[in-house]
């Protein structure tokens, strides 16, 4: 049983669901939101409290993609966490290729930089007991159907995966959506390589799938936000089958991934192939580089030049 959890990017979407779903939960007795903005992070218990009736929500401040605000954070931290759920992230929207103080990108400090620092301080302090999520992307195996290309690194080095975490990967042409795949696919084998490190900790990678409601794609360019948001959400996806849940579904994905023991520590589970919601598997069945442990160990060490 997980009784604390803690959630990055728990002020809206699927962070906010989340802590929701888990608060409604016999067990839990504290959920903790990592969020950057204290105003939101305020509006968000507020209205967690009012929808859950429960008086268990913590704020936490911290900045995801700056390493020293994600210290502080973990030392405002008095008891152990049974569950993080790493969930802060997204595509970032016009920032995306600027490069941060870290050296890495904003898409990549955003969604890797904070989160791996945040585990690792707390596993360093003894403050983490049972479970690590790590929120990945069905754009990694890529879906066919879609035509949305698998990530396809030509050796999946250590040089390479600094590239995609700097920018440099992708030359003069940085697409924010074919980069979003490759950020979460060095997040997924960094997971990955943390659960042979740690095996008393369970660190399991799960996908929402496509969702409904995450606001996720208020950060695409203005034509394909329209396409996303108005013709495929809600007319494509759904008359094609298998492509699109609610938010209530997707979040289950989250709360089922920390809290039931048939989701096992080192695998990354998505839909099943060429889908996009429904019933999850384990992805390496047929995206087997999931399963080269010098690819998850050079993703590691790569994610490891950024952190001072």
């Amino acid at each position: 049983m997980n009784e604390s959890i803690l959630i990055t990017g728990a002020n809206a979407g699927l962070g906010k669901e989340a802590a929701r779903q888990l608060a409604l939960k016999k067990e839990t007795k504290k959920v903790i939101l990592f969020c950057r903005n204290q105003g939101k992070a305020e509006a968000a218990k507020k209205d967690l409290e009012e929808q859950t009736g429960k008086k268990i929500f913590e704020i936490i401040i911290g900045d995801v993609a700056d390493a020293n605000s994600v210290r502080k954070a973990v030392e405002k931290i008095r008891e152990p966490i049974d569950a993080v759920i790493l969930n802060a992230g997204g595509m970032v929207g016009k920032t995306a290729a600027q490069v941060t103080s870290s050296g890495m990108n904003q898409l990549a400090a955003t969604n890797i930089l904070g989160n791996v620092v945040l585990v690792e301080e707390l596993i360093k302090s003894d403050k983490l007991r049972k479970t690590v999520l790590f929120v990945s992307a069905e754009a990694v195996p890529g879906v066919k159907s879609l035509g949305m290309k698998p990530v396809a690194m030509k050796t999946s080095s250590e040089d390479e995966f600094a590239g995609v975490l700097d920018g440099s990967y992708f030359g003069n042409k940085f697409d924010v959506t074919q980069a979003y795949g490759y950020v979460k696919y060095a997040g997924t084998m960094w997971t990955l390589a943390m659960a042979r490190k740690y095996p008393d900790i369970k660190f399991v990678v799960m996908s929402p799938g496509n969702t409904k409601g995450t606001g996720a794609s208020d950060n695409l360019p203005p034509a394909m936000r329209f396409m996303l948001k108005y013709i495929m959400m809600p007319i494509v996806f759904p008359l094609m089958g298998g492509m699109v849940h609610s938010l209530e579904v997707g979040v289950k994905r989250f709360v089922d991934g920390i809290s039931d023991e048939r989701y096992e520590s080192g695998v990354f589970y998505a839909s099943k192939e060429g889908k996009l919601s429904g019933e999850v598997v384990d992805q390496s069945t047929f995206y087997t580089d999931l399963k080269n442990i010098s690819f998850q160990d050079n993703a590691d060490k790569a994610i490891h030049r950024f952190i001072k």
